[in-house]
């Protein structure tokens, strides 16, 4: 323990990985935001355009874990520009025209998440990670997969800059935005938050890890929208950030690009003895794919927004 916080490196790995992931990728390609917005015409609203597609694929893909219809998976995504928020953000009094203040005049896609939390931006320079996996027997200690991730993230930072990774401490960061027990941060600086969302029969720990670009522009977008969305009011309860409390990875002296980082990652797992499985060969030896577009993953957006909007 350090100032109150843990190392993630010193976690005993309490959650066993499986020995193969399928791995799933929505990484926006470098240019890609600016040519064409990170859209896609084969899908509803673009391949990046929707904000809670990604979400709604993740449950779906989950859902089909649960089954065992798909194997254990990891899913790395990006989003060229929103802003996700907890349940209890939308709750606020002028969520709404704070939601289409930074809809129309700032141009963020805004979507209430289902996987716990407050507030989070999501950009172009923030990868966000996630584990689907089976529920074990007897499993009740969700902790343990939050420890799980925290170190796994902290792996990644590790295979290019180790020194940093020596620096990444565990636990709530006051004044951040989505505040929580395995926030990772350097030198006080918040620059990953993980969260949770449990199924039947699988579920998903997710984190948002902030690698490019300023933390104190995010946290001050993220400030402004609850300025907004309070109305002035006295006695609510949302997190009180203040910008400066958030860091970027590259800023904080780790990996510089969202390229760097999840081949950071994929990295990680190899060195566990975790084998990596692309969705394509996937494909081709069981003919199972999940894209985008999939009538499924549309289908599971819509049900999502109309339970948490």
């Amino acid at each position: 323990m350090i100032n109150g916080r843990s190392n993630p490196g010193e976690y005993t790995e309490m959650s066993r990985l499986p020995q193969q992931l399928v791995l799933f990728e929505h990484l926006l390609q470098e240019g890609e935001e600016a040519e064409n917005g990170g859209r896609d015409e084969g899908t509803a609203d673009g391949k990046f355009g929707d904000m809670l597609i990604p979400f709604a694929y993740e449950e779906t893909l989950c859902r089909d874990v649960g089954l065992g219809t798909a194997p254990p998976a990891l899913h790395l995504w990006s989003h060229p520009g929103g802003v996700a928020l907890g349940l209890r953000d939308s709750k606020l009094p002028c969520a709404r025209p704070a939601m289409q203040k930074l809809e129309e005049e700032q141009g963020f896609r805004t979507a209430v998440r289902h996987s716990g939390g407050a507030a989070v931006p999501l950009d172009a320079g923030i990868v966000n990670v996630s584990l689907i996996l089976p529920k074990s027997r007897g499993k009740l200690d969700f902790h343990d997969d939050f420890r799980l991730l925290a170190s796994l993230i902290t792996e990644a930072v590790a295979v290019t800059h180790p020194l940093a990774a020596a620096q990444i401490e565990a636990g709530e960061i006051t004044h951040s935005y989505c505040p929580g027990d395995f926030d990772l941060a350097i030198g006080g600086r918040k620059f990953c938050g993980i969260a949770q969302r449990r199924q039947s029969h699988a579920y998903f720990v997710h984190a948002f890890v902030v690698i490019a670009g300023s933390g104190q522009q995010r946290g001050e977008l993220i400030r402004r929208f609850y300025e907004d969305a309070a109305c002035g009011e006295e006695g609510l309860s949302y997190p009180d950030v203040r910008p400066e409390t958030i860091g970027g990875l590259g800023e904080l002296g780790g990996p510089e690009t969202t390229e760097a980082f999840a081949a950071g990652i994929r990295q990680a797992l190899i060195q566990r003895g975790v084998t990596l499985q692309p969705a394509s060969a996937l494909a081709q030896e069981t003919g199972y794919t999940l894209e985008y577009g999939d009538i499924r993953v549309l289908e599971a957006a819509r049900v999502l927004r109309e339970r948490y909007s």
